[in-house]
């Protein structure tokens, strides 16, 4: 415990300080132990007065102190927050870039092999347009055979008519040839 002298403004205006020849003088005693209890209350209530402002800013100090904490937690946990979002972000950008990719991959394998099975029936397709050609040429030789056959075959079996039976130019009329 503290064991400095505490003197309040009661003791000051109870303290007896006896009677003595020769003494001071009793009236300016009194008058000096008024002064010094109204400067002791006035002390005491200022003292008071002191310590509920100190406790108040104390009170505040912690208030502070403890919102201060609150906000670095919420900081960290803020930053904290920031950077899994943007290493979760990371990832999936890298996963969609990957599946993209591979969708890429197989979309143009399925293009190369239509563009296979395209060529490969182009292929088939002319191979077929110039067969057809082919059959169409022979079907036309043989038909212009025929016909030059039978032309021949109807000239051969048609008696030539004598130069008289002919015209003045010595042609025949195609009436006289039907």
């Amino acid at each position: 415990m503290d064991e400095t002298f505490h003197l309040t403004p009661l003791d000051a205006r109870r303290y007896d300080f006896g009677r003595a020849m020769r003494g001071y003088d009793p009236a300016r005693v009194e008058r000096f132990r008024e002064q010094v209890a109204d400067e002791l209350e006035r002390l005491t209530r200022q003292t008071v007065d002191l310590d509920s402002k100190a406790k108040g800013f104390h009170e505040q100090l912690r208030a502070f102190r403890e919102r201060d904490k609150a906000l670095n937690d919420a900081l960290v946990s803020a930053q904290q927050l920031r950077n899994e979002i943007r290493e979760s972000a990371e990832r999936e950008a890298s996963l969609i870039v990957r599946e993209a990719r591979a969708a890429g991959e197989r979309a143009l394998e399925e293009m190369r092999g239509e563009v296979r099975r395209l060529e490969t029936q182009l292929a088939e397709l002319e191979r077929a347009r110039r067969a057809h050609l082919a059959q169409l040429r022979q079907m036309a030789e043989r038909q212009l055979a025929e016909i030059t056959a039978a032309e021949q075959e109807s000239l051969s079996r048609v008696p030539r008519p004598s130069s008289l039976a002919s015209g003045p130019n010595g042609v025949t009329s195609p009436a006289e040839q039907g």
